[in-house]
């Protein structure tokens, strides 16, 4: 799959803080190093996350300074969060809703999200709240946001219809996988973001490891040259 080259604004919606930078987050130092603009909206604020003695009612305005902080790593500034409750994420019509305002506001030519579907060789990628939000991200992107007629409430709010021409979906099953991005010139980038979220991996000693592992995995599967790492999606045309 040929993605689109004519890309200004990328929107991603995650299910939880630090999602982007698993998924995602050598391919939005790339976008953003190329000057294209990058936008977050995560729908929960990772409330039920952590492997520390935060208490749990701090837990979520921690994660949304460490999302914010590793954002700023990779050159994104607007994070908004929905403020969904962790761990019970659904494909809503008010999650739909939500994610169509936040499409409708920036106006991008592509969204990045999870996959609906499970990813059996690593279900941990499959986490309800994670399908949850690409099926919500999906229906918003088509056929909610694009249409005048759905939630009328945007509207009323000076929200008019916007059509994403591009879906680039994480964590999809590999028969669904047809896009490689190289991040080998961005890894540092990713690695600088995955540390920003102290609460959920200052525990992981191997975390360059593991992430370099699975970035030259992904780049062997699509015959990148031995060395380089890369993170693979699903994409589709949606225009």
């Amino acid at each position: 799959m040929t993605p689109r080259p004519d890309i200004s604004r990328v929107l991603v919606v995650t299910a939880h803080p630090d999602d982007v930078d698993f998924g995602a987050g050598g391919t939005v130092a790339a976008f953003t190093k190329a000057g294209i603009e990058v936008a977050y909206c995560v729908c929960t604020s990772g409330d039920a996350g952590g492997f520390d003695d935060t208490p749990r009612d701090q837990m979520a305005a921690l994660r949304e300074r460490e999302q914010r902080a590793a954002a700023a790593e990779l050159g994104v500034e607007d994070v908004t969060f929905l403020g969904y409750p962790d761990g019970r994420l659904t494909a809503s019509i008010e999650l739909r809703r939500d994610i169509s305002r936040q499409i409708r506001r920036f106006r991008p030519d592509r969204v990045i999200t999870q996959s609906p579907e499970y990813y059996w060789p690593r279900v941990g990628a499959s986490h309800p709240d994670h399908r949850a939000a690409g099926e919500a991200a999906v229906a918003a992107v088509y056929p909610d946001a694009r249409n005048p007629f759905a939630h009328p409430e945007l509207v009323a709010e000076g929200l008019d219809a916007w059509t994403v021409s591009e879906l680039w979906l994480m964590g999809a099953p590999e028969e669904r996988q047809n896009h490689v991005v190289d991040i080998t010139d961005t890894i540092e980038s990713k690695l600088a973001a995955l540390r920003a979220h102290e609460s959920q991996t200052a525990h992981l000693t191997d975390l360059d490891q593991r992430m370099r592992a699975w970035g030259r995995q992904s780049a062997r599967r699509f015959d990148l040259p031995e060395g380089r790492l890369a993170e693979i999606f699903h994409v589709v045309s949606t225009g």
